[in-house]
């Protein structure tokens, strides 16, 4: 019996009996019919829309910090075939996007040797802004990221209608269409929405595989799975729930079917996943190393070294059985050890949630909590009905395993960004909105089956709302609800990748060439801003050799992001937090007067120095002048300490070094997990004869 409660309090039921199954339960798609060519036309209008309305409030951002050095790699693997640049993400969307811009003019560098991220990052960014037009890199980049984030809706799209029917496809597009977040992600070069969709298409398909065992199913499963893998490396967390999923299905799900039937469907699991990994090779061409001319090592860091960072030994163990047993491209590898390195244990740094900050991992409820402000209340209003009418099991039964399929997918992603990596607020969490969509869609596809005036009245407001408050909203990256203070108000609550990730250059260009460069004042600029030759295309800022700087204070006009001013256990920018800024662009904040520019330049100097001891051209001495000035002006900064160690130990220096080392272990947080490798290193550099055979510690920072 599936049992609804009207407004009026009287109760309806409908019968789920074979004679009227058809007029409950979801149609996939098959043949062409008028109602499906009216499912299918809905779904290609709210895609198209989705894409329309990204253009136009996402036509103020620039580059995202990380999309020049996804691009510049991307074009490389196109045009040679070699997979050293920007190991760190599988090679999908860069394959997409570089495969697109080869068809243009784009010049590129020839190879060199790599010493760290920050040289190969520089390496990578210096072709996208200088050696060739960064303005019309950016325009043919979003284009081809439409093109993709439109096919992967599409994608998502089939897999649901093949599960769910087309109202809940419908819905679940309409949902996403809406949705600031996934418009604003829609354009960017940057892996987290396709995983997103690719992981929730991979895990519906493979419930429907899991339930037919048909070779086609199987077949899809298999393809959306690779694509997945080779999309970002979380996609392991897909990987890992279809084969639960799977294996359940065959062993257990199938009461009194024969023992060897049973294995010979687990035989098919284990064919889907291998099928998967056989994809994710494909995508580097079936390279093992990174190179095809050269079988050495070519890393910005040598894999073994990468290895080796891992704080843990069972990843460590794990990793090391990858690379021994080939079993994956040593890229993938390579990326793997980096992303459990920075995104499972953590990178350094704080996390500002709900006002208060945080240091380490974000608290346990920092993923609802983020997602309840980020999503637009409407839609939050349709998730929470939805879920109720899960729980009241007044749907289908035949809905509950896919949705628990993607239930578990969520539980691990919000697992994993609380224990590291909530510095990517909003983003790491996409792989839940699929889940969230479907949730939303379950009110929908309600109110089309039985009649319930309550749940019309729920429906409409939640899509008015939605509509209203979020749809017009420009520059829907920086987004936050009402219950975080809206848009403008988000910055006060929470910081991290989600609030902003540098896209405001190219505003910072627009007013100082109208406003600033007119009335010949040259701001402080303290905004990741790339280093562009062409002055056309970039704007003057106060340089860090200026005498601008000598002083604890400064006086003139400073452009600083809503990152930068929340409160945090290191360089706290206490000034301008309590300053009235005079204008804003979106969460780039402009301050006039006098303001103590301390945390400003012992995180500068800092930066800085990374560059003078990794860059192309090292400069060890100036680079530990710079440490040591840094460090002076905040000692909280125990990474700072710990890279001046480092420096002194390659020199040989061991008084020096120990000291710099004793000065990070006292500064070093106690619930840090580096405390306790420094402190072994203190034991080393103290007690042992000659330093030739210790190494030094991986910075945290430079993760």
């Amino acid at each position: 019996m599936w049992t609804t409660r009207g407004v009026s309090g009287k109760e309806t039921c409908t019968e789920m009996s074979d004679a009227s199954s058809e007029e409950i339960l979801p149609s996939s798609p098959g043949p062409v019919s008028q109602r499906n060519i009216l499912y299918a036309s809905g779904i290609v209008i709210l895609v198209v829309l989705a894409i329309v309305r990204s253009a136009v409030t996402t036509s103020l951002d620039s580059f995202t910090y990380d999309e020049a050095y996804h691009i510049g790699a991307g074009v490389a693997y196109v045009k040679t075939g070699d997979f050293r640049l920007n190991p760190e993400h599988p090679p999908l969307v860069k394959l997409w996007v570089g495969t697109y811009l080869s068809l243009f003019e784009y010049q590129i560098s020839p190879f060199r040797k790599l010493s760290d991220k920050v040289d190969e990052r520089q390496f990578i960014e210096n072709d996208v802004y200088n050696n060739n037009n960064h303005d019309v890199i950016q325009g043919r980049a979003r284009t081809a990221m439409f093109a993709l984030n439109g096919l992967l809706l599409l994608g998502f799209a089939l897999a649901v209608w093949r599960i769910f029917g087309g109202v809940m496809a419908l819905a679940a597009m309409a949902f996403l269409m809406v949705d600031p977040t996934v418009a604003a992600h829609l354009p960017v070069v940057m892996t987290d929405l396709p995983v997103a969709l690719l992981s929730a298409t991979a895990v519906l398909l493979a419930v429907q595989a899991f339930r037919t065992w048909k070779a086609t199913d199987l077949v899809f499963a298999s393809i959306a799975t690779g694509l997945a893998l080779s999309s970002k490396h979380s996609a392991v967390l897909a990987f890992i729930v279809i084969a639960v999923i799977g294996s359940l299905g065959a062993m257990v799900w199938p009461r009194g079917e024969a023992v060897k039937k049973r294995f010979v469907r687990l035989g098919m699991v284990a064919a889907v996943l291998v099928g998967a990994v056989v994809a994710l090779w494909g995508t580097y061409f079936f390279q093992y190393y990174e190179s095809p001319l050269n079988i050495e090592d070519q890393f910005n860091r040598p894999l073994a070294e990468k290895i080796d960072d891992v704080i843990s030994p069972t990843y460590r163990v794990g990793l090391k059985l990858m690379s021994d047993a080939c079993l994956f491209p040593r890229s993938y590898t390579w990326g793997m050890a980096d992303t459990i390195r920075a995104g499972a244990e953590g990178r350094i740094g704080d996390a500002f949630v709900m006002g208060k900050p945080y240091y380490g991992s974000a608290p346990w409820f920092f993923a609802p909590v983020m997602i309840s402000v980020k999503l637009p209340l409407g839609l939050l209003l349709l998730v929470v009905v939805g879920t109720g009418l899960l729980l009241a099991r007044r749907l289908p039964s035949e809905f509950l395993a896919p949705i628990l399929g993607l239930s578990l997918l969520a539980a691990f992603v919000i697992f994993f960004v609380i224990c590291g990596s909530s510095y990517g607020g909003i983003r790491h969490l996409l792989p839940v909105y699929p889940l969230l969509a479907l949730l939303g869609g379950l009110v929908v596809y309600y109110r089309s089956r039985v009649t319930s005036h309550l749940t019309g009245v729920v429906l409409a407001v939640g899509l008015i709302a939605s509509l209203a408050l979020a749809i017009p909203v420009m520059r829907p990256w920086e987004y936050f609800n009402e219950l975080a203070g809206g848009t403008s108000g988000g910055h006060n609550y929470f910081d991290g990748e989600g609030l902003d990730l540098y896209q405001r250059n190219n505003e910072i260009r627009t007013y100082y060439h109208n406003v600033l460069k007119p009335q010949g004042d040259i701001p402080f600029v303290y905004y990741l801003s790339p280093d562009v030759n062409d002055p056309s295309r970039s704007f003057e800022y106060v340089r860090s050799t200026s005498e601008r700087w000598a002083g604890d204070t400064a006086t003139g006009t400073f452009l600083i992001g809503a990152n930068e001013v929340s409160p945090t256990w290191v360089w706290d920018k206490k000034a301008f937090r309590e300053a009235e800024p005079t204008m804003r662009f979106g969460n780039l904040f402009v301050y006039s007067g006098t303001f103590d520019i301390r945390p400003l330049k012992g995180q500068g100097l800092a930066y800085r120095a990374a560059f003078q001891i990794y860059g192309p051209e090292p400069n060890i001495e100036k680079g530990i002048s710079m440490l040591e000035e840094s460090f002076a002006l905040d000692q909280r900064a125990f990474f700072v300490a710990l890279e001046l160690g480092n420096q002194y130990l390659k020199l040989g220096r061991r008084d020096e070094a120990l000291k710099a080392y004793r000065d990070a272990l006292d500064n070093c947080p106690d619930e840090d997990p580096n405390k306790a490798l420094i402190a072994d290193q203190v034991d080393r550099v103290k007690n042992s004869e000659s330093l030739d055979g210790i190494q030094p510690l991986r910075n945290p920072a430079l993760e």
